[in-house]
């Protein structure tokens, strides 16, 4: 959904990117810092449960997320080490903002639950629910790398990396200023459905483009 923003994101991005050129930052680089970034916001946060202080960084360091993509676009015209280093990275990126959400639970429960049944049964829901989206959002990202490798394409899905860390921003955003982490936890639960729901989008539009192969082959076939 939010990709369809990316276009637009990218023109207003572009004078940073400019500076960037000025300054001899390689795409490369700022791709590896961003992902240090992410991958070191999402963890103090789960650790210390600092949420709203930090929650605004992790949401800078996201935005900027196609930075590096406009500075090679400026420099290099894009290589194809620095996309697979781009998809790589983010894949740990992910992982560790779920990881970071998952520590919210099993060390700050008691934070916004003061004790009781529920805190037990809301932490159990999101850490379930944010392993479910660690899954999908590997499933998501292999099953694409698997279509293109055998000359099929599966980009669509209702859910796309902009919209899942969105997701999980806003979650963390209005647990740490209301200290309920049922809104995390509800976050997590939207998360995990979307992710599920992509990765059933991405298998049947392969088998849909492979049974089409195979409607022409036939066709072909029987027309000779």
């Amino acid at each position: 959904m939010l990709e369809h923003c990316r276009g637009l994101w990218k023109k207003l991005t572009e004078p940073i990117a400019r500076v960037c050129v000025r300054m001899h930052m390689s795409a490369n680089g700022i791709t590896i810092t961003g992902s240090i970034l992410s991958i070191a916001l999402s963890i103090v946060i789960g650790i210390t449960g600092w949420i709203i202080p930090l929650v605004f960084f992790l949401a800078i360091v996201v935005l900027f997320d196609s930075l590096d993509g406009s500075v090679a676009m400026l420099t290099t015209g894009g290589t194809k080490f620095g996309a697979f280093l781009d998809s790589t990275l983010d894949r740990i990126a992910d992982w560790a903002v779920l990881i970071g959400c998952i520590l919210i639970f099993y060390l700050h429960s008691d934070w916004w639950m003061h004790g009781g049944s529920g805190e037990d049964v809301i932490s159990h829901v999101g850490i379930g629910c944010a392993l479910v989206s660690i899954m999908t959002s590997f499933v998501t990202s292999y099953a694409r790398a698997r279509a293109e490798s055998v000359g099929y394409e599966a980009k669509n899905g209702i859910a796309t990396r902009a919209d899942r860390l969105f997701i999980i921003l806003v979650g963390m955003f209005v647990t740490g200023l209301t200290h309920n982490g049922l809104w995390l936890a509800i976050a997590l639960a939207l998360l995990a459905v979307l992710g599920l729901i992509t990765v059933f989008q991405r298998i049947f539009e392969v088998r849909r483009q492979m049974k089409a192969d195979e409607r022409d082959s036939n066709i072909g076939t029987n027309e000779r």
